[in-house]
C-alpha cells in the first residue's frame, strides 16, 4: 500500500477524531461559540489556542526543510501580503462559518455521518468550488 496513502488516511482519521470530539463537528456548539451577544460557549476557544500551539510546533519543526519525513517536497506558502482575493476569501469562510456553523473539515467529518445540513454544506462547497474553477479558467478580459 502506497505510504502517501496510509499517511494521508491516518492523519485524516486523527483529525477527524479531534474534531468530533472537540465539538467542533457539531454546529450548535460552534454556533452557540459564535454567539458572542447570546448564551456565549467559550469553550471552543480552548480548542483553537490548542492548535494554535500545535501549528506553531509543527511550522516551526518543518522550517528550513525541503521535503517531508516522507521525501515528498514541501510546498509551504510563501506569500506575505494581503490583497483582496485573500480577504474576500475569508470574509466568504468567515460568513459561511457562521451562517451554517460548519468549516470544511467539521462539514466532512459530519458529512460521512450522513447529517442531513452538512451534506447541504458540502454539496454548497462543492458547487462554490466548481464555480471558482470555471471562473479562474475564463479567459481573462483585455481593455
Amino acid at each position: 500500500m502506497n505510504k502517501y496513502f496510509v499517511s494521508a488516511f491516518v492523519t485524516g482519521l486523527i483529525f477527524g477524531i479531534g474534531l468530533l470530539v472537540s465539538g467542533m463537528a457539531n454546529p450548535d456548539k460552534v454556533l452557540s461559540f459564535l454567539d458572542l451577544a447570546g448564551a456565549w460557549d467559550p469553550s471552543l476557544a480552548f480548542v483553537m489556542g490548542g492548535a494554535i500551539v500545535v501549528g506553531v510546533i509543527a511550522f516551526t519543526f518543518v522550517r528550513g526543510r525541503t521535503h517531508s519525513l516522507l521525501g515528498a517536497p514541501l510546498k509551504l506558502p510563501t506569500k506575505k501580503d494581503l490583497d483582496s482575493r485573500l480577504i474576500m476569501g475569508s470574509l466568504g469562510f468567515g460568513i459561511g462559518w457562521g451562517l451554517a456553523g460548519f468549516c470544511p473539515g467539521p462539514a466532512l467529518v459530519a458529512f460521512g455521518a450522513g447529517e442531513m445540513k452538512a451534506i447541504v454544506f458540502v454539496v454548497a462547497m462543492l458547487a462554490g468550488m466548481g464555480i471558482f474553477e470555471l471562473l479562474e479558467r475564463r479567459p481573462k478580459a483585455t481593455a
